[in-house]
Formats: structure tokens, C-alpha cells, sequence
């Protein structure tokens, strides 16, 4: 069975220094490129927003980061500005092992709808294409790491599970936002799903 590791949003502005930092969010990245050689395919996704996206505070007139707003598509958490298509926070982690990558997806570029998952926006419905690359690559088990165990991970693992894909999150190698107890509910959401957290 061919299996791919999908490497989640491994970017400056989630590591120390950058603009969404997550605490020890570089420590993820010895672990991820240790792991790459055990995949037949390594895909990395890319948070990549223009500026002005609608999931920034800073375009919500009297709104803070980590705040809410509804959104035709559901609840949005605000966030500050990150992950600006061509800036430094958007590349990827200097010690990323880039060059083992068979492919990137680059997320989040619709200005009008943020883009947590490596399937699908936050609509739930348009889909990015990684479900037919892997389909077409024969890929049948996915093994998920990086940030934010549980936005972007979470999202990604349970779309994984739901389309089929037998799915594991390798948790050593991923780091968490925690607003307001949202990573024990992701980890408890993954498991409901069927996702092995290894």
C-alpha cells in the first residue's frame, strides 16, 4: 500500500519570530525531515493568503485577533496577518527538507474564504485537488504532521478519514494554537473520525 506524509503549513510566521507563532512550532521540523524517508510521496501544503484576505482581523474594523465572525460559510476565527503571499512569514521553515517534496499545495489564496484543510476550503466543498493527486498516485494511507495540530492538521486529517484515506497524525511532530481548549476537542474530533494519533 503507498502511502504518503503530508507536511502541514510548515512556515515562518508559525514558528518562534514569526507573526502566528506557535510555541516551539520549529521544534516540528528535525522530526518531519526524519520522517520523509519512509513515504513513497512527500506533499507539503502552504498557507498562502493575499493581503487584505477576509480571515484578518486587520480588515474587521474593531476586531481583535482571535476573535469571531460569521462568515457565509460558517464561524471564522480572526487572525493577524500571516502567511502573505511572497513575504518571508509565507516561506517555508529554512530547515524544511523542501527538496524531498513531490508536491505543494498552496492554500488559502481565495481572499474571500480561508482555507484550513489540504482538501478542501472552509466551505467544506471546494476542493483543493490533493484527494485526486493521491488517488491517482495510488495512495491509499496518509500520515499527517505540523501546524497547527488543531486548525489546519485537524481539519486535514479528518477530511483525509472522511474521504477514504486510512489516516494517522504523528502528534510528536505537530505543535498546537490552544484557543479556548480547541486542541483536546480536535484530538477527540480526530479520534470520532477514525484518525489513529500515533
Amino acid at each position: 500500500m503507498t502511502q504518503a506524509l503530508i507536511v502541514i503549513d510548515v512556515q515562518n510566521d508559525f514558528c518562534p519570530g514569526g507573526a502566528l507563532a506557535l510555541p516551539e512550532g520549529d521544534a516540528v521540523v528535525p522530526r518531519i525531515n526524519a520522517m520523509m524517508p519512509e513515504f513513497d510521496a512527500v506533499i507539503l501544503t502552504q498557507d498562502w493568503h493575499p493581503a487584505g484576505h477576509s480571515s484578518f482581523a486587520s480588515v474587521h474594523p474593531g476586531k481583535a485577533p482571535m476573535e469571531t465572525v460569521e462568515m457565509p460559510y460558517g464561524t471564522q476565527v480572526l487572525w493577524p496577518d500571516h502567511c502573505v503571499q511572497g513575504a518571508e512569514g509565507a516561506a517555508f521553515h529554512a530547515d524544511l527538507e523542501t527538496d524531498r517534496a513531490d508536491l505543494i499545495i498552496r492554500k488559502g489564496f481565495n481572499p474571500r474564504i480561508d482555507s484550513y484543510s489540504a482538501f478542501f476550503e472552509n466551505d467544506r466543498t471546494t476542493p483543493t485537488g490533493l484527494e485526486g493527486y493521491l488517488r491517482t498516485r495510488g495512495i491509499a494511507r496518509v500520515t499527517l504532521a505540523g501546524l497547527a495540530t488543531d486548525f489546519c492538521v485537524n481539519f486535514s486529517a479528518v477530511d483525509a478519514a472522511r474521504l477514504g484515506f486510512e489516516t494517522t497524525v504523528a502528534l510528536d511532530a505537530c505543535r498546537g494554537v490552544d484557543l479556548d481548549g480547541s486542541l483536546e476537542a480536535a484530538l477527540e474530533g480526530m479520534r470520532a473520525a477514525g484518525v489513529r494519533l500515533a
